[in-house]
């Protein structure tokens, strides 16, 4: 265990989704301001293996890091907001801390003992905890527990988390995020539901050291004295956490509150310097105070749940305030998506962005939407199945091959323009299969990427099993589809684009994985600079 590592856990209570993702990444930023190397983990309770195989619906977008690691959607505020990279460690499941307790059982390590939760889940959990501790990087490390305390699956993290709070001592610390709900009938902000969530996590040995509260309204002396009374705390240590209109309003908030200067003085470390946020205040001035709206269509199947595409819109969000714009994001279904209405859900629009996904669902509609893009010159961005889709509408529309399809969705297609890697022929298991993590990729001079980019190597992150066909490179090629980035190993396409086209850009990578409030990416930034002309010109 490391010496001078300092932890903190952060633990939920009354109900889900009450945003402990961004409380840590907030408070992280805080610290990070203060001259601290903080990072941070999440904890999920779910026997999954990885969120890999999970359908968008069950839990959100998948974010991918550079290491290749399938991870929660929470890794990338982590990353957003800290602006460095996370990795494997940064993200364990249940079904990753059984699955390596069990292999060590089968290879003899546990002496032929009786394998129990206690103590030898909770020490591979213990384990987990402090790994990023101890490599030395990292000053502060804050750890996020998945779910809701007395659920019974975060049982053994919180089990843990008393353990090492006991072991670490004054290096360690625990704030519980819970909800003050308000009684719109009595006009009040009501205290029970946050006193019965810190009693059940007493009752499993563990007391709070700071409790943040989700209020909608702002918390009177009177009610912040009666939880701190009833939660055996200081008033200085029940801290307030309003709605925000942005999520990157909340490190501002919170400083306001002095979480990190209460933070600091439990965990007995300097106070450091003052966070001044300089950067981010100015992306907030000009998200807040854009000069001009563009209308922005993204086309998915997943698009009915928002977080299905969440590091997409937080990019778009980025790639906005660089061009001092508010993206107007319009959720468009492929399946809605026709030639009979094409024209009333696209025509509007300044840009269109065709998402990943997987499947044969929705895909017509999809080719359409991109259709539409390539004839009316509506700026046009692909990400992932994106570009494919892009490729198969290309190769149908403008070549005419006949049968112009995906692999995925035909295997005997006489026309496989899209067809299943090679490396990927054998596999059988779906979980950490793919492609995935960082890849290299080389830009054409004079391409919409390397305008964009400013250079002629980049490297970006992948997740995917099909890929550009390159029997039929030279046939795009020719008709104007070019192959403007490739991966300078396998010769693979990542980019392609239609020369001839205003702005037509679709990508076989994520870009959106690599956008940070400090580094808007560029292909975002120069899609929308695209969309913004495109919205000029239509107004003129």
């Amino acid at each position: 265990m490391a010496s001078t590592t300092r932890y903190i856990f952060v633990t939920g209570g009354v109900t889900s989704s009450l945003g402990k993702g961004i409380l840590a990444s907030s408070l992280a930023k805080l610290l990070q301001e203060r001259g601290y190397r903080v990072t941070i983990q999440k904890f999920d309770p779910y026997i999954n293996v990885d969120p890999g195989t999970l359908n968008p619906y069950e839990h959100g977008e998948c974010f991918v890091t550079e290491d290749g690691a399938e991870t929660d959607l929470d890794l990338g505020h982590y990353e957003r907001f800290l602006n460095i990279p996370t990795s494997q460690a940064n993200n364990v499941t249940t079904g990753r801390i059984y699955q390596t307790v069990i292999q060590r059982e089968r290879k003899g390590d546990y002496g032929g003992k009786t394998v129990q939760v206690i103590p030898h889940i909770t020490d591979e959990i213990k384990r987990c905890m402090m790994l990023l501790g101890e490599e030395g990087k990292f000053d502060i490390v804050i750890t996020e527990i998945g779910g809701t305390v007395g659920d019974i699956e975060s049982l053994p993290y919180v089990e843990t988390v008393r353990q090492l709070k006991y072991e670490l001592g004054n290096r360690g610390l625990v704030i519980h995020l819970t909800l003050l709900p308000y009684l719109q009938t009595s006009g009040e902000l009501k205290t029970k539901p946050t006193q019965h969530s810190v009693k059940m996590l007493l009752q499993s040995g563990v007391q709070p050291d700071i409790l943040v509260a989700r209020t909608e309204f702002h918390m009177t002396k009177e009610v912040r004295g009666k939880i701190a009374l009833f939660c055996n705390l200081p008033q200085s240590a029940v801290v307030e956490s309003m709605d925000a209109e942005t999520i990157y309003d909340v490190p501002l908030m919170l400083k306001k509150e002095n979480l990190d200067t209460v933070v600091l003085k439990k965990l007995k470390l300097k106070p450091g310097k003052t966070p001044e946020l300089v950067e981010w205040r100015a992306f907030l001035s000009r998200l807040k105070n854009p000069l001009e709206t563009v209308t922005v269509g993204l086309v998915g199947k997943y698009v009915e749940l928002h977080d299905a595409y969440k590091s997409i819109a937080e990019a778009l969000t980025h790639g906005g305030s660089v061009n001092e714009i508010k993206v107007d994001l319009k959720w468009i279904h492929s399946e809605d998506v026709n030639p009979e209405n094409a024209d009333r859900l696209l025509g509007s629009l300044d840009g269109i962005l065709v998402a990943p996904g997987f499947g044969e669902r929705g895909i017509e509609g999809k080719v359409i939407a991109v259709q539409y893009a390539r004839e009316k010159g509506i700026p046009f961005f692909g990400i992932c199945l994106g570009m494919q889709v892009a490729v198969i509408e290309f190769g149908q529309n403008v070549i005419g091959l006949k049968d112009c399809i995906s692999t995925e969705f035909k295997p005997n297609a006489e026309n496989p323009v899209i067809c299943l890697m090679e490396e990927q022929k054998q596999v059988k298991q779906l979980g950490g299969t793919m492609r995935l993590g960082g890849y290299d990729c080389d830009l054409k001079k004079d391409s919409l990427a390397y305008r964009a980019y400013r250079k002629s190597s980049i490297r970006e992150r992948h997740r995917h099993r099909y890929e550009f066909n390159p029997a039929y490179s030279e046939k795009f090629e020719a008709a104007g589809m070019v192959i403007t980035g490739t991966n300078p190993d396998t010769g693979l396409a990542e980019i392609v684009e239609i020369t001839s086209h205003p702005y037509f850009l679709a990508t076989q990578f994520h870009p959106e994985f690599r956008s940070t409030v400090e580094n808007p990416h560029p292909l975002f930034v120069s899609f929308l600079k695209a969309a913004y002309q495109h919205h000029q010109k239509a107004r003129d």
